[in-house]
Parts: C-alpha cells; structure tokens; sequence
C-alpha cells in the first residue's frame, strides 16, 4: 500500500551520458520512495530542444533498468498526471503563466541584455546586490505601450514578495533569503518559451510532488520555488509546498565539484568497465550517508530498508575511485558462481574476446570461474585472466618476459618441465610441488620459481591461482608451451 505522504520525482534532462552525481540523486530519491511506501515519479525535463535527444531518452531509461530503478509513475507506464516528458506540456505552462499574470503575480519585463548588463555593474560599482532591479515591476499601460511600439518583445518576471523567506531544509536544517538576495525572475522568455523556474514547480505541484530531493548546486533556486508555490496554491492549481532537501556535492579532483567532463562521472563507463549495479550504487550511497559507522558493504535492500535523510551528510562528499573499485569486487565476490558467470558472459564474446569463438571452451571456463571470482575489482578483467585458456597460444607481454626470464631462467625451465611431465595432474597439488622441487634444485623459493612457469604458460606475471591454472589448461597444452618459452630463451 502507497503512502500519500510521500511522493518524490526524479527528473533528469536527456543530455550526454547519465552522470553518477545524477544516479546518486536517483538513489536517494527511489530509497526515500522505497522505504517510505510512497511513489516515485520518473519525469523527462526535455524542454531545451538544442541540448537534448531522443538518443540520450532512450539511454536514461536504460541505465535506470540497468541499475535496478523502478518507477511508478512516467515513461513507459503512464500515470495519472501523464504526459511526463515536458516537451508534450507546453500548453500546461503557457497557461499557468497567464495565470500568473492576470493575477498580478507575475509581469512583463521589457528590459534589453544590454540595459540589464549596465544596471548590473552599476550596482555592482556601488556595493549593492548585482540581481534584477525590478525596473519594470510596475509599468504603466503608457510605458508599456512605448516599449510595444518600439518593437520590443518582453520576457515574463515572477514578482518575489518583499520578505524574508524561511524553510527548513531536510538535510540542512533552517535556511533563510533575504529579499534584497532572491530578486524578480524570469519565468518565460520573449520567445514564449517556458524556463526551468516554471516549469519544474509547475510539474511538482500539479504531480503533488511532497519532498524535493536533490542537489545543493539549486538550494539558491529554493526560495524563488516557495515564493511561486505560494502563488500557485491562492490560485488554486498547487494544494501545498513540498518540504526541499538539498544533497551534498560529489567532489572530484582538487575539491571540484565532479562534472560532467571529468572521465570517472560517466555512468556509461562504469557499464563498459563491469561493474555490478549493486557494487556501483552501494559506493554511490556513501556519499553523504551510510548505513553504520562501521559496515560499507550492504545490499540495497538494507539500503532502502534504513534510509533516513537525517542521516544524509551536508557536506560535501569525495568521489574515490579506489574504493569504489574495492566495494565493487567485494559484491562480486558475493555474487554465487552460477550468477558470477553469467554477468561475465558479455567480455567472454567479441569484441571483448580476443580469442575465436570456436576456441572458447565452457568446461575450462567453469572450471576456473570460482578462482577469477575471488580476484576481480571489475568483471572486464575476466577477458585477460582468463585468456591464457581460449587463445592458441599466450597473449605474453613483453615487459612480463623481461621482468620473469632472468639470467637462468632456461635451466629452471627445463627442470620444472621434467617435473610436471611427472607429476598427477588430477592435483593442483601436485603440480605446485613439482615446480617448488625444481625452484629448491636452482636454489629458489617458489615465488621465484614460478615466476617463469607463469609467463610461459599464461604470458603474464600475475593473473590466477598458477597451479590451478595450469591443470584447467592441462598438461599437454602447459608442457608445449614450457617447451616454446624455451625455444625462444635459446634463440
């Protein structure tokens, strides 16, 4: 059952890649539904026809079915405040602002760019707040005439009310505007196009919207948004103001806030590189809030299931990578092997593989999934831990080969040969114990020792359990390509 008290809205723009500040405000929002019974609309903020594309919709859309987002209300499942894309409400908003008008909340303001850029520095010149002068608040019917007839078309102003606003914010607690600080603004331009400082609240209060969530970057917004609600309740078409809490930055490098051209915001690239929705979007909660003080991994069931905004943190909140990768590899070692393997299937077919599709062998795969398992931040790994198995021969990497093959590194070779032919290679054991004899033969200990068994085998120094590898592979494969590393020491 659906709580009336809570509906909240997620409403990006289908511009470019979806960001990971944008899937954390996402989050947030779909938890805060989710825990609270409520509702969560999905709406599609498509009024800047130069910026956005269809293409980018449809890429929204995905990435919220990829992550695991559900929605009850919006794209694809309609709703009774339908349509929810803003491009097919456009008559919605010209009326509200005539509206708005007509009852003197809003007004025609003439002013040029030029004008308005030379108040401005004059205001700044002399100490004052820099905003809107509210220079055409109140025309007369003759100067507006003249402005008319010098062909002038007038964008549409709200008239901020001459006080103090107050509102208490979810995250951040009581927050107050002076008036000389939120100035008249514009709300439709002189083109009859409506803004996102119409648009957006007229869509939260016709949807009932009852808690705004969403980035501090718009808390200054915040006080002109309470001063239309107040208008838009007199007038009949909001039944009340929703309660505002505003999330902290996501930071990237050098306490910037992460934008949209930094490489590691594009949720695009967390896709290609692997990770899991959940490793993903557990990381992305602990930027301002967590589940306990001592506890960073958890499902988002347990998410959603303890999720307070009294626990988000104002402050602002650290993208790290590194920790991200770790908590990832963390849930993928949570993951049973049956649903590991399948996650992996897509980077064990072209155009990841490097190897023929012919050559790919599935018991091999099977059989040293569970060990790949254990070793993996990012599930695009798996194509090189495991390509050693599918390939004709190793991929070897030629800084590996001159870090393995030291001086010696022939004679050990030919020991460990003899003594894997020997060795059951029904054991992983056993084969460890065959080139740990040949090592203590040379005078080294097993980390040396297998150093050059492992380039050989699988061409690179550090990839998967070494002895486990080499039975999966299997003896005659492993001893021909000994075999072929010594061919080439000897040339």
């Amino acid at each position: 059952m659906a709580n009336a008290t809570v509906r909240v809205r997620f409403c990006p723009s289908p511009t470019g890649n979806p960001h990971v500040g944008l899937v954390r405000t996402a989050l947030f929002n779909w938890a805060f539904a989710r825990h609270n019974e409520g509702t969560l609309v999905f709406r599609i903020e498509d009024t800047d026809a130069a910026r956005d594309s269809e293409e980018s919709y449809n890429q929204l859309l995905d990435s919220m079915r990829w992550l695991g987002f559900d929605w009850d209300e919006g794209p694809e499942i309609g709703g009774p405040h339908a349509p929810y894309r803003q491009s097919q409400r456009m008559d919605i908003y010209k009326d509200v602002a005539q509206k708005l008008l007509d009852a003197g909340h809003a007004y025609h303001c003439y002013c040029s760019t030029e004008e308005l850029d030379t108040r401005r520095e004059a205001a700044r010149a002399a100490g004052k707040p820099s905003g809107y002068d509210g220079h055409c608040r109140d025309l007369t019917d003759e100067q507006k005439a003249a402005y008319v007839a010098e062909g002038r078309t007038p964008i549409v102003r709200f008239r901020m009310p001459d006080e103090a606003i107050t509102f208490t914010d979810l995250v951040r607690g009581e927050i107050t505007y002076l008036p000389e600080n939120v100035p008249d603004y514009g709300i439709v331009r002189a083109n009859g196009a409506p803004l996102y400082t119409l648009v957006n609240p007229v869509d939260d209060a016709l949807m009932e919207i009852t808690h705004v969530l969403r980035g501090e970057d718009l808390l200054s917004s915040t006080p002109r948004q309470i001063a239309l609600y107040k208008a838009l309740i007199e007038l009949g078409i909001a039944k009340e103001t929703p309660a505002f809490g505003h999330l902290p930055y996501v930071m990237g490098e050098g306490n910037k806030k992460l934008s949209k051209r930094d490489p590691e915001s594009s949720l695009n690239l967390y896709r290609e590189r692997g990770f899991l929705p959940e490793g993903l979007l557990n990381y992305l909660s602990l930027l301002g809030w967590s589940l306990s003080a001592d506890r960073d991994i958890f499902s988002i069931e347990e998410m959603v299931a303890a999720f307070d905004l009294t626990d988000v943190n104002p402050n602002p909140a650290r993208f790290d990578l590194k920790k991200c990768e770790a908590i990832n590899a963390d849930h993928i070692r949570l993951l049973d092997v049956k649903d590991f393997t399948e996650r992996c299937a897509p980077w064990l077919r072209a155009p990841f593989a490097p190897w023929a599709p012919e050559n790919f062998d599935e018991a091999k795969w099977q059989a040293i999934a569970p060990y790949a398992q254990s070793r993996m931040k990012v599930l695009s790994e798996i194509t090189d831990n495991v390509d050693f198995l599918f390939l004709p021969e190793p991929a070897v990497d030629e800084a590996s080969w001159t870090k393995a093959m030291k001086e010696g590194s022939d004679a050990l070779l030919r020991t460990a040969r003899e003594k894997l032919d020997a060795a059951d290679w029904s054991s992983p054991e056993s084969l460890k114990e065959a080139v740990l004899a040949a090592g203590e033969e040379h005078g080294l200990k097993l980390g040396k020792a297998q150093a050059p068994v492992r380039v050989a085998v699988t061409g690179r120094t550090v990839g998967l359990p070494l002895f486990e590898s080499l039975q999966i592979l299997g003896k005659e494969k492993t001893l021909a390509r000994v075999d072929a590393a010594l061919e080439r020491l000897a040339a």
